[in-house]
């Protein structure tokens, strides 16, 4: 029921949600629209805002350290990603992980997760900002939050595909997609026009 009524209600925030696609492998990806700007800090403490991956395809996904459940799936698939993806991660290929609980997940929390679970930082970004710009992110992005008497938080899993021109190309929703298609669907990015 929470998950249906969480879907529901990304769904509502961002009607353009697009779980995955069914598009040929020959097909170009289809075009969501402008990719939601961003301003936040880094693990290394570095403001970091989208307009910086410029020139770069980009994977944008939403976590919290504290995450017992999905969000160490999610990080462990991405990272499963970013060994496969050889050279091109960090030069042509980036990662962004924003923290859904920028009170705990300081700049600091987030380089020791990132350390824990050994990502290239040279291709991977994990951010933080002040509660509020942290939560337009998580609106405008279309994921739903929602934290907890008991301090968790119930979020929807989404990570979206930026081009290198900006342009929000694809989502995910969850953690069990092929982690091919994902894969494929980032290189198949950097060979557009």
């Amino acid at each position: 029921m929470r998950a249906a009524l969480a879907l529901a209600l990304a769904m509502l925030a961002y009607p353009t949600l697009t779980p995955a696609h069914d598009a040929p492998h020959q097909q170009r990806l289809a075009t969501i629209g402008p990719a939601p700007e961003f301003a936040l800090t880094s693990q290394d403490g570095a403001p970091v805002a989208l307009e910086d991956f410029r020139g770069k395809v980009v994977a944008v996904a939403f976590i919290f350290t504290t995450c017992g459940s999905t969000c160490p799936l999610l990080t462990s698939k991405m990272v499963q990603v970013e060994h496969e993806l050889g050279a091109d991660f960090g030069p042509r290929i980036a990662f962004v992980s924003i923290t859904l609980d920028p009170e705990h997940d300081t700049a600091e929390t987030l380089k020791d997760y990132a350390e824990a679970y050994q990502v290239d930082l040279a291709g991977w970004s994990f951010l933080t900002g002040s509660p509020e710009a942290v939560r337009d992110v998580v609106r405008r992005y279309g994921v739903f939050a929602a934290k907890q008497a008991d301090g968790s938080i119930d979020h929807t899993n989404l990570t979206s595909v930026i081009d290198r021109h900006g342009v929000l190309r694809v989502q995910y929703l969850g953690v069990r997609f092929d982690p091919d298609e994902f894969r494929r669907d980032l290189l198949s990015l950097l060979n557009e026009p």
